[in-house]
């Protein structure tokens, strides 16, 4: 079946194949009345016409593209979790239903800050979200955002960079409520092992939150039971093994990601230790599988998702010209209570 040209939405609509350019491309300031725009459209509409992307970006400038910045490549790798491609699902479907094309641009955390700059430069996006981004990055997101480039950061707190739109959860302070819930249930040999590396802005925020609980509670933090993943759950096992090897004796984790979180309770089971008689847990993202652990998995809810999809809207308002209300908008995380953390769950 051979595609549609533009011809032949100008013949059925009665109109030049300029107005048929005007119209599908939505170049302002042309003078077509309302009748005329809708009769074209509905002629593209019976004729299953998709304009040639090359040819629309000619026009109005604009690429219908917008970037996807990840600093992190470790989160790509094949032994992750689940929070990623649920972010990614949001992203995508989001733009694909305003007509907008995502590129996946995944950085090495060994390049120099600021690589992406060239891919802003390029002309190949119409704008950019950048998920948990580098601390030194961050100026640099700014700046450009400064002069007018469209773009949105999720991920981590941050003040100093006014320009930037960005949204993310409350990182620190769920991850107190995730330790006051330890707390609260008797333990305090509570360890705490992060879902990556310690110069990752949002593995700091988080442990941030855990100390500011034991502080609140006059708890000491052993250094020895503070250990870093790198996202997968054979990282999170890793770290475990560690963390009891230089100190056993802990009743409690509080894990920087679900999927960290299993890896720590596959190694507390190889040890003989049960969960949660003998170790309580709680996690971080709530990923589909955490209802489905051995036992049921206790965690931070976050929607990854929704995240992704409000990450994209945003911007797709911001590159229309509107400008949202607040630079930064905060999502709620409520702590799920499951079987693993030893509590009653009605």
């Amino acid at each position: 079946m051979k595609r549609a040209t533009s011809h032949q939405v100008a013949k059925l609509a009665n109109v030049s194949r300029t107005t048929v350019s005007f119209v599908l491309n939505d170049v302002p300031d042309m003078g077509i009345s309302p009748e005329t725009r809708s009769r074209v459209l509905e002629a593209a509409r019976q004729l299953g016409y998709v304009p040639n992307a090359l040819a629309r970006s000619l026009v109005s400038g604009a690429t219908r593209t917008v970037g996807l910045l990840m600093p992190q490549d470790d989160q790509v790798h094949a032994n992750v979790d689940a929070y990623i491609p649920r972010f990614l699902s949001g992203v995508t479907l989001t733009c694909q239903s305003r007509g907008y094309k995502v590129l996946f641009e995944p950085l090495n955390r060994a390049e120099p800050a600021g690589t992406f700059v060239g891919l802003v430069d390029s002309g190949r996006i119409d704008g950019l979200i950048a998920l948990n981004p580098r601390k030194e990055d961050l100026s640099y997101l700014n700046d450009a955002a400064a002069n007018g480039f469209p773009l949105v950061v999720f991920g981590p707190s941050f003040t100093g960079y006014d320009s930037i739109r960005s949204l993310n959860a409350d990182n620190r302070d769920a991850a107190r409520r995730a330790t006051e819930h330890l707390l609260a249930l008797g333990h305090r040999r509570i360890a705490h092992i992060g879902f990556a590396a310690d110069d990752t802005p949002i593995v700091r925020e988080r442990l941030s939150g855990f100390r500011d609980a034991m502080q609140a509670a006059s708890v000491d933090v052993d250094p020895a039971w503070i250990g870093y993943g790198n996202y997968s759950a054979g990282s999170g096992e890793e770290a475990m093994r560690a963390i009891l090897a230089r100190r056993p004796g802990i009743t409690a984790l509080f894990a920087g990601n679900d999927t960290v979180a299993f890896g720590a309770m596959a190694a507390l089971r190889d040890v003989g230790l049960r969960i949660p008689d003998d170790v309580a847990i709680v996690g971080y993202d709530d990923i589909p599988l955490a209802a489905y652990a051995a036992p049921p998995l206790t965690t931070m809810r976050t929607e990854p998702f929704d995240e992704g999809s409000h990450a994209a809207a945003m911007l797709l308002r911001i590159i229309a010209g509107e400008q949202p209300e607040r630079g930064h908008t905060q999502a709620e995380v409520p702590l799920v209570v499951r079987r693993s953390c030893g509590a009653r769950t009605g």
